[in-house]
């Protein structure tokens, strides 16, 4: 049984299949419309989402297939204590495909090890988010044409930001990438990731300084501050706002840098860029679709035995 658990199962050439794939799927929506009839997906979503869920969910039904689901813990059997397990057993009777979001980290792949159908990491916690790095990655590579040789700005959350610590496994394996980490200290990346990229001889710099180092980046993601993995509403009140990208910094920036957001954001983004050429959360959002259908019919694909496409 294939899943998609961890970033570090997107390898270069799997995510290159899929961007193909998805680009097909914006071309000809057509052709695509039928593929999965009969097929069912179902959204386990402890944690709200309205991006990860809605994408999935209407990928599956560009493809022809069906939703089951939840869309918060309270409204499943978990609030009557079911473990992960038993409802992946349970769900693998009715779905042919399913992905799960949860708060805990390590979720997704307990998930995995007891399902009879493939199961797609949504998100676990502050762990990984392999799917939103699919989005970003054909994001990068529509707008940049390729997923090398680029400095990447990193902004805000990095210690809690599971997009983040997906999209630094991802973006290690391409050439000649370069990171620049930026956030307060108390929100640096977690130490197992800085570990790996200096194992791996990434170059990466960590700084506290927006304003000086976006003018060496050719991508800035952008991420807000999580309300949700705070333990210290104190202490999140007085990070919540380190940093917001306005006119004033991004006219300091390149001309043809990319300004990405996993999204929901709060106010890390001033709403008077988004006119700006340069921004691009809301076209990342579109992608995510595509790229999730894209997945769908690849992991249903290979759990068949046959070709969908």
């Amino acid at each position: 049984m294939r899943h998609l658990i961890d970033a570090k199962e997107l390898l270069p050439e799997y995510v290159s299949e899929l961007i193909t794939s998805a680009e097909e799927i914006i071309r000809k929506p057509g052709q695509y419309a039928e593929k999965c009839k009969g097929r069912i997906l179902a959204t386990l979503f402890y944690e709200p989402s309205t991006r990860t869920r809605l994408s999935f969910e209407s990928a599956m039904l560009g493809l022809g297939g069906s939703v089951i689901g939840f869309s918060t813990a309270d409204s499943s059997s978990a609030a009557k204590g079911e473990s992960v397990a038993d409802t992946i057993r349970t769900v693998s009777c009715y779905a042919d495909i399913c992905a799960i979001r949860h708060p805990k980290e390590g979720s997704a792949l307990v998930a995995a090890m007891n399902s009879g159908i493939p199961v797609i990491n949504a998100g676990d916690g502050g762990h990984q988010h392999p799917t939103q790095t699919l989005t970003d990655l054909m994001t990068i590579h529509s707008i940049k044409k390729n997923l090398s040789g680029l400095s990447i700005g990193l902004c805000g959350d990095l210690k809690f930001g599971r997009t983040v610590h997906s999209l630094i496994h991802a973006m290690s394996m391409y050439q000649n990438n370069s990171f620049i980490l930026v956030s307060p200290e108390e929100l640096k990346i977690p130490d197992y990731i800085r570990q790996e990229m200096l194992k791996q001889n990434i170059r990466f710099e960590e700084t506290e300084d927006l304003t000086r180092s976006i003018t060496e980046m050719d991508v800035l993601y952008m991420t807000r501050v999580q309300r949700e993995r705070f333990f210290n509403e104190e202490d999140y009140v007085r990070l919540k706002d380190t940093y917001i990208l306005d006119r004033h910094k991004l006219a300091l920036a390149k001309t043809d840098l990319a300004v990405m957001h996993p999204l929901p954001r709060v106010n890390e983004i001033s709403v008077e860029v988004d006119d700006d050429p340069r921004t691009v959360y809301f076209e990342q959002a579109r992608y995510g679709r595509f790229i999730r259908m894209a997945l769908i019919l690849d992991l249903l694909e290979q759990c068949e035995g046959g070709s969908l496409r």
